[in-house]
């Protein structure tokens, strides 16, 4: 069986898209997206080196691009105060009173909860939002007060 370029464009693609998926680095199909853009290229009738070039200036931009974005853009939050992992996040508690270690006990979903004061300052009873949750202690931080906004 005789191989051309275009075939071993393909595997290469092929071998990296695997690779991506046994190891979930991202940027190995950005590379395959290159293959794939040697392949093509290999499929007009292009030279070696004109094959190579494609590939490397696809998947090197591509790759590039993708590091740029995800450097532009903020990492989410820690799973324990992200609210898309924990719904808890961003519910509210209301505290009656703290302890001398600024911890305090509410009633929170049915049960008793341990709350540690994650805010600063001394913490003070009333309402509270929980930022965090660390094993069966909410991190909470003071209610925002609401300031009505000045008639204009």
């Amino acid at each position: 069986m005789d191989w051309n370029a275009t075939t071993y464009w393909w595997i290469a693609g092929g071998v990296l898209v695997a690779a991506e998926l046994a190891s979930g680095t991202f940027y190995l199909l950005m590379l395959a997206v290159g293959c794939v853009a040697g392949a093509l290229a290999a499929h007009l009738g292009l030279s070696e080196t004109v094959q190579v070039a494609t590939a490397a200036i696809v998947g090197g931009g591509a790759t590039a691009l993708w590091h740029f974005k995800r450097f532009r853009h903020p990492r989410s939050a820690p799973a324990q105060a992200n609210r898309d992992v924990n719904l808890d996040i961003g519910q509210t508690v209301r505290v009656e009173r703290w302890l001398a270690d600024g911890t305090a006990r509410v009633a929170y979903r049915g049960a008793q909860w341990t709350v540690r004061h994650a805010g600063g300052g001394t913490p003070q009873p009333g309402e509270h939002v929980i930022v965090a949750v660390q094993g069966t202690v909410l991190a909470v931080e003071p209610m925002p007060s609401t300031v009505p906004a000045a008639p204009t």
